[in-house]
Parts: structure tokens; C-alpha cells; sequence
């Protein structure tokens, strides 16, 4: 931490579209996974076989968020780091005692190393699956963020990202270095190390929080993205659409697949789309993502990210996995309807209130504990600023994370 005090909010900026748009990237994710342990469904198996680009929004977002939320005030680095905790550890930690749990009844070994690392935010670190896997195989993101959310205040202290200039440089940079990580797997001759290496290892992750971060200091300081929301969306869906031909032709095992460029690539068009739906909430129009149920889809995101594998899991262990595409179709509805009602009530249940208990005390905490907070980002589950009067995966409040 490079100083005792880091920007930070003293009120409640509402980019309300970002919350909305937080829902549409867990279920990406949510897809992902019901097509890979389930069963394939024509067409959306298709478009989201690669939706772990999910998670390469959330962190885009969480950079975005955090720059837009904190350019321009101050807030103790203590403060800080506490809010991040009180944000997305108790509902990770509740998670990954829900995951053993499951695990265990399925009679499924677990790995006690991989659950403390996870607890301890730093099994990304470490290569292995057992530690990815370990406690709640979604919980690895939340390493990522942790590593984020420590160098976040250095990264408000760099003169480059105080001139639009140098903010437009360091895009630049952003946008072509992950290309030349992603060429990087071709050096590695171990598939399992290539893909701890490139998709979880945290550094290899940091330049799409950092772009997030420019592009949420661009927006705050008036610049606005050169597309509007509409064709940013179609950018989006046109890209994960052009992975499928690619993904027929190159099994992921390669190096050259889409499995980890879809993720390392993205990054660019996702600032497009956030960058596009903050203006957009700036100059007052309509996105249809700031709806009351859009706001509302948008706070269960984090928990859905992180219970929606648990439940699947859940359900292939006691239903089996299912041969027909009546039996997928099953699985899949079961698996959605009933992962948004848990997410649903481990927000309202768990997560919003531990939150406000760690938050009023820890630091800063007495000076904040009144309503109208501002809002927060977090992973895979990210908070971001959102209409609710609370802080994806906080800052000040309960909102997009």
C-alpha cells in the first residue's frame, strides 16, 4: 500500500445499468457450467461454451467501478481493504462450507489444503487443481480480486492514468499485451500448467482489472466510449458467436484454442460495453438493464456466481447425469430455478447482513453506519454502483458487485 489514504466516495453515485448487466454476466458463467456438466443444449451450449468470459466482465467491471467510485476522494487504505473483506469473504466463506458439505454427502474427497487456501483468498497462486477446486471451485476469481484490491490504491498514484494521454497509452498497452500472454501458452508443455498459468494466476489476470480502471478514470473525467450501448452489445454476442466455428476446429487441449483466448482477449469489447452503459446512465436514457427487477437480479449475481456449481454438482449426484435432451432440459431448469432462489436468499439472508455487521466493525465503521452508502464492485461476483440503497462481488454500499 503506497499510502495511509486512497480515493474514495462521500456519495452515492448510481450507474444503475452496471448492476443490470451483472445478472447477464453470471449467467453466461451459470450456462457455462450447465453445458459442460450436464449436457450440451443446441445453440446456447453453442454460444456460451466459453462463458468464463464471464469472469473476465467481472473484472473489467471491479476496475471500472473502483476507479469511477474512488478518482477524486479520500479514504483511509484501512478503511479500504476492510470494506473489500466485508464484501466478499463472509458469503465466500458460507459457500465453500455449502460446497464441502456437498461434496462430502457425495462422497467426494476434499481437500482440506485447498479449502484454507481458499478461505485465505490465495489458492489462485498456487498451481493445482485440488487448490482451484478446493472449497468452492467459483471462489477462485475472489483470489484474483483480493490480489486487485491490494494494488488498487498504488495504481491511483501513477502519473501516467492522470492525463488523458497516458490513460489512452496505457489502453493501448492493455489491450495488445494479453495477446502476447495468450501466445505465451505455447511455451508451456504441460496443459494443466498452461491453464493455471494463464486463465487463474493473478497476474496474468491484473491487465483486465487495470483496463477496467483506466476506462472507469476516462468515463469520470468525460470521455466517452467511441460506440453506443447497442452496438457494444452486438460486438459482445458477435464475438462469443465467432468462437464457435474456431472452438469446432481446435480442441482446447492446444494452446491456440479458444479456451483461454476467449478469456485473455475479451477484455477490450467488455470496456466497451461498461464504458457504453455508464454514459448511457449518465446522459439519463433508457438501457433496459436499470429495471427494478434488473437492480434486483443484479445483487443476487455474486451469490449466484457462487452457489450456481454447488447445485448443479448437487443435482448430477443425485439425479445423475442425464443422456437425453429431455434429461438435460430437466437438469437445466431444476438447476437455474433452484440456484436463483438460494442466491436469492443467501443475499437477503447472508450476505447483505454480514456485510453491514463487519462493516460497522471495522474501521471506519461508526463514521458509516447510516443508510445511503455509496456503492462497491466485487468478482465473479463484482459490486458496482447500482440504484438499491446497499453495496458483485463493496465500497460504501450494496450494489453491481
Amino acid at each position: 500500500m503506497p499510502a495511509s489514504r486512497i480515493t474514495g466516495p462521500d456519495t452515492r453515485d448510481r450507474l444503475a445499468s452496471l448492476t443490470g448487466l451483472r445478472f447477464w454476466a453470471a449467467l453466461v458463467v451459470v450456462l457455462y457450467h450447465l453445458s459442460r456438466q450436464t449436457g450440451k443444449l443446441p445453440w446456447i451450449s453453442d454460444v456460451t461454451w466459453y462463458g468464463r468470459t464471464g469472469v473476465t466482465f467481472f473484472f473489467v467491471l471491479s476496475g471500472f467501478v473502483l476507479a469511477w467510485t474512488y478518482d477524486g476522494k479520500t479514504v483511509p487504505a484501512a478503511v479500504f481493504l476492510w470494506r473489500r473483506f466485508a464484501r466478499i469473504w463472509p458469503l465466500m466463506a458460507v459457500s465453500i462450507a455449502a460446497s464441502v458439505a456437498a461434496w462430502r454427502v457425495l462422497g467426494t474427497d476434499v481437500s482440506l489444503k485447498g479449502v484454507v487456501a481458499t478461505l485465505g483468498l490465495v489458492n489462485s497462486w498456487i498451481p493445482g487443481s485440488g487448490y482451484r477446486a478446493g472449497g468452492n471451485p467459483a471462489a477462485w476469481s475472489l483470489s484474483d480480486e483480493a490480489w486487485f484490491y491490494l494494488i488498487f490504491p498504488l495504481l491511483l498514484t501513477l502519473p501516467l492514468l492522470r492525463s488523458p494521454r497516458g490513460r489512452t497509452w496505457c489502453a493501448v498497452a492493455l489491450c495488445i499485451a494479453p495477446v502476447a500472454i495468450w501466445a505465451s501458452g505455447s511455451l508451456f508443455s504441460d496443459p494443466a500448467l498452461r491453464y493455471w498459468a494463464l486463465d487463474y494466476f493473478p497476474p496474468s489476470r491484473t491487465l483486465q482489472f487495470v483496463l477496467g480502471v483506466v476506462a472507469g478514470l476516462a468515463v469520470k473525467r468525460g470521455w466517452r466510449p467511441p460506440v453506443g450501448l447497442p452496438v457494444a452489445i452486438v460486438l459482445v454476442v458477435a464475438a462469443h458467436i465467432a468462437l464457435v466455428p474456431w472452438s469446432r476446429e481446435v480442441p482446447d487441449g492446444l494452446w491456440y484454442s479458444p479456451y483461454s483466448a476467449s478469456q485473455l482477449l475479451m477484455a477490450p469489447l467488455f470496456v466497451l460495453l461498461v464504458a457504453a452503459a455508464a454514459s448511457a446512465d449518465l446522459k439519463g436514457r433508457r438501457t433496459g438493464f436499470s429495471g427494478p427487477w434488473s437492480i434486483r437480479l443484479g445483487h443476487w449475481s455474486f451469490a449466484w456466481y457462487l452457489f450456481h456449481e454447488i447445485v448443479i454438482r448437487s443435482l448430477i449426484g443425485w439425479l445423475g447425469r442425464p443422456d437425453t435432451q429431455i434429461g438435460i432440459v430437466k437438469i437445466w431448469l431444476l438447476a437455474l430455478a433452484i440456484s436463483l432462489a438460494v442466491a436469492a436468499a443467501a443475499y437477503h439472508w447472508v450476505e447483505h447482513p454480514l456485510e453491514r455487521v463487519l462493516r460497522r466493525a471495522g474501521p471506519g465503521g461508526a463514521r458509516r453506519a447510516g443508510p445511503g452508502r455509496p456503492p462497491e464492485t466485487g468478482s465473479g461476483g463484482t459490486a458496482v454502483p447500482s440504484a438499491a440503497s446497499t453495496a458483485l462481488p463493496g465500497s460504501e454500499g450494496k450494489s453491481a458487485q
